[in-house]
Formats: structure tokens, sequence, C-alpha cells
């Protein structure tokens, strides 16, 4: 599980509703961390160890149930996960007084964030194949998907316009600094990128409920082996080769790897054994498919200009580190789909020739 800060934090209501809710009587609760929840490691006065999530005001607590329901459903088909742990009524989230949280069983591992080992990425291969199968059939996966459709087309002028707004930004800029620079080269060839992605296009992809994010901080490890898949999203469909290609085609591993193309189709191969249902066309796609989400998103640019955040330099360096992984995939899209092709018996039209030109 997560690493816990080093300053434990006692005394607040939240050990209250665990003592009244659940009969948990906690002697320190020490914040981990966390996006969209605010996360804590809680120890009981009998050294029982539980996880403990605290929605923030507002959150749609719905899907939070629906993620809670998924982790079920996966954890019943095989799926090593974090079971949620009812409260003494039975509720999976508990609501008190505007607060609400749940509580789930504390599991064993780490997460690896500089990129896994080739054992580790048929671990993870295997793994999602056995999630995919697990959601292959649920009431959700059989319906339409506004945001696969959305995905499938991107509007590119809308893109080449904002590059071309925080390239004028940039450039009325007085003293430009060496972030100022490195962005706009790196804009200039993102304008350029997606020029070329207006020739690739992408085939008709299967798609259904899926993980939702399934990364490398939602994997836990010991050693090679997955103790548990957490933080699981709602029931809703999307494209399948979306959430391959995204863990396959990992931007750490792609960029800090000189053999990632041998890395991501070792999870491919994997994933297909464990989920031999999912069409040959989408194995095949799966690194375009990855490809296309890198190019199209300005992430963290777009913020450093825009929009600061409070954590701007990691968005400085996250948008950075997905625009030379972009660059890599589609320099060399077409040495990863002859490798897919292989795992998927069939093979993508490749609009270029070797220099990058669209076939004419």
């Amino acid at each position: 599980m997560p690493t816990a800060s080093p300053e434990p934090e006692t005394g607040t209501p939240l050990v209250e509703i665990l003592a009244d809710a659940y009969g948990l009587a906690v002697v320190r609760l020490a914040r981990l961390d966390g996006q969209a929840t605010v996360n804590y490691r809680a120890t009981t006065a009998d050294d029982r160890v539980v996880f403990v999530k605290h929605y923030q005001p507002g959150a749609d607590l719905a899907a939070e149930e629906e993620a809670v329901a998924q982790t079920d459903r996966a954890g019943r088909h095989g799926v090593p996960v974090a079971a949620v742990l009812p409260s003494t009524s039975g509720e999976a989230i508990t609501r008190r007084a505007g607060t609400a949280l749940s509580v789930w069983r504390w599991m064993p591992g780490h997460t690896v964030e500089n990129g896994f080992t080739l054992a580790q990425q048929a671990a993870a291969g295997t793994m999602l194949g056995r999630i995919h199968v697990a959601f292959a059939d649920h009431p959700a996966s059989s319906r339409p998907s506004a945001r696969a459709d959305h995905f499938r087309t991107p509007d590119l002028a809308e893109r080449e316009a904002t590059i071309d707004h925080l390239l004028s930004v940039i450039g009325d800029l007085a003293e430009p600094d060496a972030f100022d620079r490195e962005a706009a080269h790196t804009l200039r060839e993102r304008r350029d990128q997606l020029r070329r992605l207006r020739d690739l296009g992408l085939p008709t992809l299967h798609t259904q409920v899926l993980h939702g994010d399934y990364s490398p901080k939602n994997i836990l490890f010991d050693g090679d082996t997955i103790n548990a898949v957490v933080d699981f999203g709602p029931a809703a469909p999307f494209l399948t080769a979306w959430e391959l290609g995204r863990i396959a085609f990992d931007p750490r591993r792609v960029v800090r790897d000189g053999d990632w193309i041998v890395a991501g189709t070792t999870l491919v191969a994997a994933y297909r054994d464990a989920n031999p249902r999912l069409p040959a066309t989408d194995l095949a796609a799966c690194a375009r498919v990855a490809l296309t989400q890198l190019l199209v998103s300005l992430y963290g640019v777009e913020e450093h200009y825009l929009r600061p955040g409070l954590l701007q330099d990691d968005l400085d360096a996250f948008w950075l580190l997905r625009h030379r992984a972009a660059s890599t995939i589609l320099d060399h899209l077409d040495e990863a789909e002859d490798a897919l092709a292989q795992i998927a018996g069939t093979r993508l039209y490749h609009p270029w020739t070797e220099n990058g030109s669209p076939v004419r």
C-alpha cells in the first residue's frame, strides 16, 4: 500500500467515526498519498492495520459505491484486491455529519514507479486480462460509449489552435526561462506530430467496462508477484485497447528503456493468453491507441501557461516525459506494430513510408 507521511494524524473526527461505525479503536492515523480522496493508514489498539478513504465534499458517492462493487466483482473472479470492510450496519461507504469514508483491508506490497521488470510486465498483462474477462459480461459493457466515440475523432484543429495560443503566450514573455524555451520547442514538435496523426487513424475497436486506471500506482507487487490491484473505477465502458496500450507502453518505460517494444509486447502477449476473446485488431492497435492519447493531450504545459497548479514543477516534468514518449512511439510505430502483429496475427494499415511521410 502507499507510503505513510512521517507525521501521524490523531484526534480527528475520522477516529470517532471509525470507532462508532466500525468498532475500530484507532490509536494512530497516518496520512498517505492520494489524489481524488484523502487516504490514511489506521492502526488500532490491537495492532490491526486498515486503509481508510476519506471522500472530499462534492464527491460522487454513487460512483464511489459502484467502484466498490467493481472491486468486489474483480475479487470474485480471482483478481487479488483490497476488499472493502463494511461498517457494523453493512455500509460500504459511511456518511456521518458531512463526512464520508470507507475502510479497506490493508494489502502488503509496493508500487513500482520506475519501470517494471519483464516478469512484472508479464504479471501485469496477465492480471489485466483477468480483469477484462471479469468485466466483459457486465451489463454496462454493452452500452454505447460516447467517450470512445470522442477518442476516435479528436478535434485536432482545436488542439492545434491551443498550441498556437500557448506559443503566442510564450512569445510575449519578456524574459523566457529554460522551460519556456523547451516548451516552445516541444509544442512546435507536437503541432507537426498532430498533422501526422491525421493520416494515422484507428480501426473499429472493442469497448467494455474497464478497471479505469490500471497503472503502476495501482498495482502492488511483492517481487514479481502482484499482491493486489486497487482503485477500480465505476462501471463505464471504454476502449479495451486504451487500457492495454496505456500500461504496456507506459511513458516512463518508453523513455527510460531502449527495449521498450520488447517490454510492451511481453505484457500484451501475457494479456492475450489471459483474455483470448479480445479481437486481434485491438491487440494490434494498442500502441497506436496509446500514442493517440499522448499526442492529443497537452496536460502539464497547458496548465503552466493558462492555469498553473500547486505542483506545477511536477506537471512540467510530466509534460516533458509524455512528449518524449509520444515522439519515441511515433518514430518507431512501425516497429512496435510489427511486433504486435506477431502476437495478434494481424497487421494494421500503416500510412507512412520510412521517412514518416504519408503514403500517396
